[in-house]
Order: C-alpha cells, then structure tokens, then sequence
C-alpha cells in the first residue's frame, strides 16, 4: 500500500531544499532567465519574426534548467550534495532531447484540455505533473514517462493538485502581481522586477515535481523491465 503524501510535507521539503541549495538555484536561473531575456529581446527588436526562434532557445534553456534542479533534488537525498553544477548539467545531457519531447507533447495536451473544458487540463497537469523527474531520472523509451508518471500520481491526485497550486498556481499569480507593479514604474524598472522574479521563482516548479517524484515513489509500482532504476532509490 502506497504511503500517504502531505501536501504540507512536500512543500516544506521544497523550501528546505530551496534555501539549502541557493547557492546553485539562483546562479544557474540567473544565467537562464538573463541569458533567455537579452536573446528574446535582441532577436526581437531585429525581427519580430524571429520570436519563435527566441521561444525556441528559451524551451532548450528551460529545460536544461528544470533537468539541473531534478538531479540536485535526486543528489540531495542523502542529506547532502556530492555533485558540482557541471555534473548535475552533465547528467541531464543524454536525455535531454526525450525531455524536450515529452514535455512539448505534454503541453500541447494541457492545453487541448484548458480549450476543452478547462477540468481535463487541470487533471493531465496533477496526473503529469512528475514526467520530468521520470525521463532524467528513469529514462523510459519514447513517451512512457507519460503513463509512468500517471502511475506514481494514482491515489494521490487530490494532494498532487494541492502542491501545484500552492506552489506553481499560486507563486505564479504572486510574480505576475508583483512584475505588474514592476510595470507601473517604468519600462525599465519592469524589466529588472520581472528578471528578479523570474530568477526567485523559477526554481519553485521543478523543486515541486522532483520532491513530489521521491514521495510518490514510496509504495509506487516498480519500474517497468528494461528501463532504469530511479537514482536515489537503491
């Protein structure tokens, strides 16, 4: 029987680890969200055309980003890191390309399901709210992440939904309130509150799946033959 998942557990574990591990957090979304913003805006103000191609660049970033902070969380469960910033990046480098794959495939059904009704899109985002951790992780074969990550999820969707939204709905609409008053002081003013905001949240979501992903796999099914055992689970 699977063991119980606090929702106030999990989110304490997110900040513990968020304080922890500052030192690696904010410098590596500092180079993301700096590095991402510059580029968005040079590409832009050359050629608004060329704002895919900036999204683009920004998705490689991001993910790379989210890999990072999986393998932090997965080198941190013995109570301590072992590993340098290069080799939690390094280690993400050969499933980087599933990552991305899985993720695009995952937002294009979120969204499908917001259009839809709004409930279905909120039920893929609680039931897939841990395929990054399995693809880094894991590292199932094609979309399997999907499915596995559904399989962790089972039982516990109510408490997975409640740490979403404390953590990724509800720190969202608290950076957008602040970045809008960033806004009100100028075009300048904005752009540093909204970088600053960025870099200070945007560890938050992934912390919250990688820590969901350990608890969830307490009492989960055992990985399917063939695929890798999760690291820090043996």
């Amino acid at each position: 029987m699977s063991a119980p998942l606090e929702v106030g557990a999990v989110i304490r574990r997110v900040f513990s680890i968020y304080v922890d591990q500052a030192s690696v957090l904010m410098p590596a979304a500092a180079v993301v969200f700096v590095f991402t913003g510059i580029l968005r805006t040079v590409l832009i103000a050359s050629a608004p055309a060329l704002e895919l191609v900036a999204a683009l660049i920004a998705l490689v970033a991001i993910t790379l980003f989210t890999g990072m902070v999986v393998e932090l969380v997965a080198d941190v469960q013995d109570g301590r890191r072992d590993a340098t910033v290069a080799q939690l990046l390094g280690a993400v480098t050969p499933v980087f390309g599933r990552l991305i794959l899985v993720g695009l495939v995952a937002g294009v059904g979120i969204v499908i399901g917001f259009v839809a009704i709004i409930v279905p899109g909120l039920i893929l985002i609680t039931v897939w709210s841990v395929i990054a951790p399995v693809v880094v992780l894991e590292r199932p074969p094609g979309l399997r992440a999907l499915r596995r990550s559904r399989e962790l999820v089972r039982g516990h969707g109510w408490q997975v939904f409640g740490v979403i939204l404390v953590l990724v709905v509800g720190i969202n609409v608290l950076a957008d309130a602040i970045e809008v008053i960033g806004d009100s002081a100028g075009t300048g003013a904005g752009i540093v509150v909204t970088v600053i905001v960025q870099i200070l949240t945007a560890p938050l979501a992934a912390l919250a799946a990688s820590v969901l992903y350990f608890e969830l796999l307490r009492g989960a099914p055992p990985v399917a033959s063939g695929e890798s055992a999760p690291l820090g689970s043996v």
